[in-house]
């Protein structure tokens, strides 16, 4: 019997698909020369028979190179073959049809397939530490009222530590709640004044005044000129910037724009171009829910072998999204912020570049990251074994190791 015939009986039994709402739709999965259509009806896979007509209806299409799938459900899949999106972004996957109940229920396919894999041993996760007597944890929060590009903002803004000025700059379609981990480390900030905001529209930051009469597209020139504005309205004296993804690429440009008013910047998962390899109209989309589309397709990017606990708030941070701010991020990450004719103007004599990426980010991938380094000379690039897209929040004691080490050596080069 087929694998994917089996799919019916272990989907009946399995937790990870009965907590999801489910989609009504009929699909046809095509692996090398294997088809299979699979009957869904509210959540329940009814079947997956053989397709054995030439024609076959069906409301879409998942097709997958047969050696790309094997290594999809092995027990351990590297990285760029562990997740749907992976696929898709690998050139292994095509979908193809009425796309609407594919993305609308992303997680809930992704969760699907992976029922393909060998069981592995469950994980015993840490109980939680209890808590003796109420404290309060050393981070505090204010809101900054400053002008960014002509128009009065209202900017939530979290400081914890003392020292050397340390921004940080939250993923797309997040928020600087990310860094909670970085900003209770004591061995940070007790030399860091560590300062992470959440940008307008994200977060606790409320969009602008009259925002209903436009639409939200982060540009290179508004996100360099916002992270200036708020160093300047802090007094900041040469702080180093450190951001992931959006933020790791837009440390690029302030190296590139800004040297002489940085001590350094820290790129996590960083590169200076990511070509677009879906559709991100889907993440703004009437009939899709936009918190569980954003969440579903960023939640590949988180390393398999993270906490479940960094996992579960990671994507809980995308499910809380206002409506199309993910989307109006991407516009910077996969379209208008290309900062590779940049690249060779930044002189890491006046500001290092230090570049740290996990191998199983299929969106900034080690190879981008490599080449980014590769085209500024002096710039230090660390591929991170069994890391993600969001390092501090999905498995900050991972990150932590890579992280302190540069940390030292821009505190004692100052």
């Amino acid at each position: 019997m087929s694998a994917i015939a089996t799919l019916p009986a272990r989907a009946a039994d399995a937790p990870s698909l009965a907590r999801r709402p489910g989609p009504t739709a009929d699909a046809l999965l095509r692996i090398g020369t294997e088809a299979h259509l699979l009957c869904i009806r509210d959540g329940v896979l009814l079947s997956a028979e053989p397709a054995s007509v030439l024609m076959p209806r069906y409301d879409f299409a998942l097709i997958a190179d047969a050696a790309a799938w094997s290594r999809f459900i092995s027990a351990a899949p590297q990285p760029g073959w562990h997740d749907l999106m992976a696929l898709l972004r690998q050139g292994g996957l095509r979908a193809e049809g009425n796309l609407h109940p594919f993305m609308a229920h992303l997680g809930w396919f992704k969760a699907l397939f992976a029922l393909l894999r060998p069981a592995l041993p469950p994980s015993a996760a840490p109980p939680p530490t209890p808590v003796a007597e109420p404290f309060f944890e050393p981070i505090a929060g204010r809101y900054l009222h400053l002008m960014l590009q002509g128009a009065p903002h209202r900017l939530y803004v979290e400081e914890a530590g003392e020292g050397i000025p340390l921004i940080l700059l939250h993923t797309a379609g997040s928020d600087g709640r990310q860094w909670r981990d970085l900003m209770n480390d004591a061995e940070v900030t007790r030399h860091f004044r560590c300062i992470a905001f959440d940008m307008p529209w994200h977060g606790k930051s409320s969009p602008p005044e009259g925002f209903l009469l436009g639409e939200y597209r982060l540009t290179t020139s508004a996100y360099t000129g916002m992270v200036m504005a708020v160093a300047t309205a802090l007094r900041l004296d040469r702080p180093v910037v450190m951001g992931c993804s959006i933020g790791g690429r837009i440390v690029l440009d302030l190296a590139a724009e800004h040297a002489d008013s940085l001590r350094a910047v820290i790129g996590l998962q960083s590169s200076a171009f990511v070509a677009p390899y879906y559709d991100t109209a889907w993440l703004h989309h009437p009939e899709v829910h936009g918190g569980e589309v954003c969440a579903a397709i960023v939640s590949g990017l988180v390393g398999p072998t993270a906490p479940e606990a960094g996992r579960a708030e990671t994507l809980w941070h995308y499910r809380q999204g206002g409506p199309g701010v993910f989307r109006g991020d991407l516009h910077f990450y996969k379209g208008e912020g290309d900062l590779r004719p940049k690249l060779a103007r930044i002189d890491t004599g006046r500001c290092p570049v230090h570049l740290l990426t996990g191998d199983y980010d299929y969106s900034c991938r080690p190879e981008d990251t490599q080449a980014t380094a590769a085209a500024i000379p002096g710039a230090e690039a660390v591929i991170m074994p069994g890391l993600g897209h969001f390092p501090m929040s999905e498995n900050w004691p991972a990150l932590r190791t890579y992280l302190l080490p540069v940390l030292e050596r821009i505190r004692a080069t100052c």
